[in-house]
């Protein structure tokens, strides 16, 4: 039986391009997972695996959500895949800001804007790691309402996607987006 990988709770990278965001943060949370040994998935791929292909729980949860948010003026996740139809988008995440090491992805609305970071940190002597970060600044009664109902959906979410992706060596399920020289086939 394959063991379970590790996922850990940690303070938010401060090397992170989102740190900005800490401070006025009305959630800020930051989960790890170690990469495989001698992987060489880049960050887009790391994003694929961990964001592109969500469990099929997570979409009915999604489906709850969208029928819910709808009610309160608030953006379905299918309103956010057609908001920049052709965009750089990992499923419904908007991609902000990209870089080798670090993936920034989020939405800005009138109740809440987000930011998620999927960033690797390669340190001498250690294993290398892969870092979500989540930060939610909220602008109104809406907004921190949405929040307080969603947040410990939010950190199971995060987990089990981080989870499921390193069990997957970060690569993702379907083979799509292949790592050049990672001829592994996808785990099921």
């Amino acid at each position: 039986m394959m063991r379970s990988p590790i996922v850990t709770r940690l303070a938010p990278p401060e090397q992170s391009r989102m740190a900005g965001w800490y401070e006025d943060a009305d959630l800020l949370d930051s989960f790890v997972a170690a990469l495989p040994a001698g992987s060489n998935a880049d960050i887009r791929t790391i994003a694929h695996a961990v964001l592109g292909q969500p469990a099929l729980w997570f979409k009915a949860l999604l489906s709850i959500r969208d029928g819910i948010v709808r009610c309160f003026g608030l953006r379905t996740t299918g309103d956010l895949r057609r908001s920049s139809e052709g965009g750089d988008r990992i499923d419904f995440f908007r991609v902000l800001s990209s870089h080798d090491d670090e993936l920034i992805l989020g939405e800005d609305d009138r109740h809440l804007d987000f930011r998620i970071s999927l960033m690797v940190q390669r340190p001498i002597g250690g294993p290398d790691l892969v870092f979500a970060t989540t930060a939610v600044r909220c602008h109104n009664r809406i907004g921190r309402i949405y929040l307080t109902a969603i947040a410990p959906f939010h950190r199971l979410v995060v987990r089990s996607h981080l989870r499921r992706a390193a069990r997957a060596g970060f690569v993702p399920l379907d083979g799509s987006h292949d790592v050049p020289g990672d001829h592994r086939p996808p785990v099921r």
